[in-house]
């Protein structure tokens, strides 16, 4: 079979019409070109130019075979190419799982680095709760997850991505809409309350749990649900009140106010990105590089 040289050496004489310039533009001398030529002919079973003491010209079967013989060059080139590419981070894949609550922000600067930085990698998006991503992870079926902490897999790596505090989603025809300052976690005492699922939304769930037990506040559970926009949901059909991400607020409920949340300390919600340690997917590295050392929200 044919090699890629000897499609080279093939296609230089068919555009040069002529061994002793093609061979110069190989940088080879005409001989070992001529029996390249020779070996083709005898490999494809076909006469490729018809030769004489003052002219080079192609055959039916060569000018045929010229069409082919650059687009295998050009696909060899390109292959080579890609490759490389992909060896470099510039050109391939990144799986990403993200939760419902990152998409309102978090998720959108992420991908606006990965849009900028990597144009030539390809982004596959799926929307998972925190442990089907460690699984997910854990398995090789995502490259990099946004999960919510902490993240115990000594397999997976981690680091924060965002920060951000809690806002009270009230109906706006409840008192509490129409007060100055932030609510107190005592405001929520006894008032009706759409709480997170302890399976779904464990993450959220366990934090408001913590919350209401340093406070000694004991909210009427009205509904479980694990999405923040469910939740937001039935806020606005007056069901309860309920805490969710800052960044829910974008949301943008015509029947809903958003209050800031008196907690003492730093912002209680954390997200972070989370990959397997040893995911060798150069893409990955290189948004990874992109991303800081996260210092700061991605």
């Amino acid at each position: 079979m044919f090699t890629l040289h000897q499609l080279a050496n093939f296609v230089a004489v068919a555009e040069e019409l002529h061994f002793g310039r093609a061979a110069e533009r190989l940088r080879m001398t005409q001989p070992p070109l001529s029996r390249q030529i020779q070996l083709l002919e005898n490999d494809l079973k076909v006469r490729l130019f018809d030769r004489t003491n003052r002219s080079v010209r192609l055959t039916p079967a060569g000018r045929a075979f010229l069409v082919e013989a650059r687009r295998l060059l050009h696909q060899a080139d390109h292959a080579a190419m890609s490759v490389r590419q992909v060896s470099a981070g510039e050109a391939g894949s990144i799986t990403i799982g993200f939760t419902a609550a990152s998409a309102y922000a978090t998720l959108g600067r992420l991908l606006e680095v990965a849009r900028t930085e990597l144009p030539g990698v390809g982004i596959v998006l799926r929307e998972m709760v925190t442990r089907d991503q460690v699984e997910a992870l854990a398995e090789g079926a995502l490259d990099l997850g946004l999960v919510r902490p902490p993240v115990t897999d000594p397999d997976l790596a981690e680091r924060g991505a965002d920060r951000e505090p809690l806002l009270a989603a009230i109906p706006n025809d409840h008192p509490l809409a129409a007060g100055d300052g932030p609510v107190r976690p005592a405001d929520l005492d006894g008032q009706p309350f759409i709480m997170y699922s302890p399976v779904e939304a464990r993450y959220f769930h366990e934090l408001l749990i913590s919350l209401f037990r340093q406070t000694g506040v004991t909210p009427v559970y009205a509904q479980y649900l694990s999405q923040v926009h469910s939740i937001l949901a039935l806020v606005n059909c007056g069901w309860g009140l309920a805490l969710v991400p800052a960044a829910a607020a974008r949301l943008r409920y015509a029947g809903l106010t958003f209050r800031p949340v008196d907690i003492a300390g730093p912002d209680p919600v954390e997200l972070s990105l989370t990959w397997r340690r040893d995911n060798d997917n150069p893409a990955l590295a290189r948004l990874l590089r992109h991303l800081g050392d996260g210092a700061g929200p991605v």
